[in-house]
């Protein structure tokens, strides 16, 4: 009994042994299996796809120039015809607050008090069709805040947003079919060129890579950034050369109601104005209705056919160039029109800052308690 006992232990260590790599290796086995699925899931495919869309497609015969992306992909020609009889945007009374501060520093210690950030305050404006209408203001006054309410990224605290005569709460999917945004901090994939950055975002648009492959091109030549680094990464790429990516994409399906949130910050003089130029166009030959926000006195001068001052969060005036200039320069008494930093520096004045905060100041206690 023993000699067969201590016969049969090794065996059965040794049977238990290759159960155990059995299962390893099926463990194994079946967890490169679903790495592999995972990784064809959220990686290979994307590339693949993008890689197809790089190649250079195969002689076609030629036909007729494309028409416009938007009118051909986003909106049927019924759509587009009943957009003429509303105001592109209109904001009325539109309120948004952020609490900051709160909370406990320490335990057993007060609590802090709160304070309220009036980021936008009863706002209204109109901008009709086809109209360029600029939003300057110092950094902090709202500018930003304004374009994410308008966009669909905020949800305002009071008031209504309609474009093109649907509510961006209640209609935001349809809101969304009609603009596009720029903002001064735009998302990529780092490690993408820029071709194909954007041939994903037509993509999301419903555009084919054959379709785009040639728009893009066009665009980004337009913006002055050459054939040879359309296929570089654009980690490798400065600040400027990214954001002329970013309005690029906003170009690239040529949306009804462009958000162009400080689009030329970072860039130099003269690719500044390579997409002030761009702007003209699109709204010349695409119709386009254009917000713009901005810090630059020249830039809202040269594209803007209005121009709202926005300060504290409220608009404190609104009216074309040549109107501000001339109401500016007979309130100082200047015998003379202003020009756009005389405007900005009478509308945006220490005093009028000062005064806006004596009457905030109750607001705040009562919001504390």
């Amino acid at each position: 009994m023993r000699r067969a006992k201590s016969t049969s232990r090794p065996m059965v260590l040794f049977l238990c042994l290759g159960r155990m790599l059995r299962r390893q290796c099926r463990v194994r086995s079946v967890s490169r299996a679903r790495a592999r699925k995972l990784r064809a899931k959220y990686e290979e495919v994307p590339v693949a796809i993008l890689n197809d869309e790089l190649k250079p497609s195969p002689a076609a015969a030629p036909s007729a120039p494309a028409e416009p992306l938007r009118q051909r992909r986003l909106l049927s020609a019924e759509e587009l015809e009943a957009l003429d009889s509303y105001d592109a945007l209109v904001v009325e009374h539109v309120s948004k607050r952020f609490a900051k501060g709160g909370g406990w520093l320490r335990r057993g210690a007060a609590r802090r008090k709160q304070k309220i950030v009036r980021a936008v305050e009863d706002v209204s404006l109109t901008i009709h069709r086809r109209e360029i209408l600029g939003v300057l203001g110092s950094n902090g006054s709202g500018k930003s805040t304004l374009i994410r309410l308008i966009s669909t990224l905020l949800i305002p605290d009071e008031g209504t947003v309609r474009i093109f005569g649907h509510d961006v709460q209640k209609e935001e999917r349809t809101v969304q079919r009609l603009i596009n945004r720029v903002s001064v901090e735009a998302a990529f994939f780092r490690k993408l060129s820029p071709m194909e950055n954007l041939l994903y975002s037509s993509r999301l648009y419903g555009v084919p890579g054959s379709v785009a492959r040639d728009e893009i091109r066009a665009i980004l030549a337009r913006l002055g950034i050459k054939a040879d680094r359309v296929t570089q990464p654009l980690e490798n790429m400065s600040r400027g050369m990214q954001q002329k990516v970013a309005i690029a994409r906003a170009f690239l399906t040529s949306p009804i109601l462009l958000l162009l949130d400080e689009p030329t910050t970072g860039l130099d003089p003269r690719s500044k104005q390579d997409v002030q130029a761009f702007v003209r166009e699109l709204r010349d030959t695409h119709d386009a209705t254009i917000l713009l926000t901005t810090h630059d006195m020249d830039e809202a001068e040269a594209l803007c056919d209005r121009v709202a001052v926005i300060d504290g969060g409220r608009i404190v005036a609104l009216d074309t160039v040549p109107g501000l200039k001339r109401a500016i320069g007979d309130q100082l008494a200047l015998g003379r029109a202003a020009t756009m930093t005389e405007v900005f520096m009478a509308h945006t004045g220490r005093d009028w800052e000062a005064d806006e905060a004596e009457d905030e100041e109750p607001d705040d206690d009562a919001v504390g308690e």
